[in-house]
């Protein structure tokens, strides 16, 4: 799953967006960790393998800053939202994209 987070926020969006896909990368990467696994080894872990491509990938770069906040010492909540529901184009938007 961590890889499959990661491949998908190589994506070369706004800052603003990044954020927002990196939050539901955070989801979808926390949604697929193994029961009883250390949450702290697994975002480490998951930190390392992100940090490379942060350079590069803006919402790698996000995503590896909500990971490094989650294991920060003392513990805070963290500012996760599910992105604004808005229009995207809808599929005249996905049919130029082909």
């Amino acid at each position: 799953m961590l890889e499959l987070t990661i491949h998908q926020l190589h994506a070369d969006v706004p800052p603003e967006r990044a954020r927002e896909l990196a939050m539901l990368g955070y989801m979808q990467w926390l949604g697929g960790l193994p029961a009883g696994a250390s949450y702290v080894a697994e975002a480490r872990r998951a930190l390392a393998k992100a940090a490379p491509f942060a350079a590069t990938a803006p919402g790698v770069r996000a995503f590896c800053a909500i990971l490094a906040l989650s294991i920060k010492r003392p513990l805070a909540p963290l500012d996760l939202a599910l992105p604004a529901s808005r229009r995207r184009g809808g599929a005249r938007m996905r049919r130029a994209a082909l």
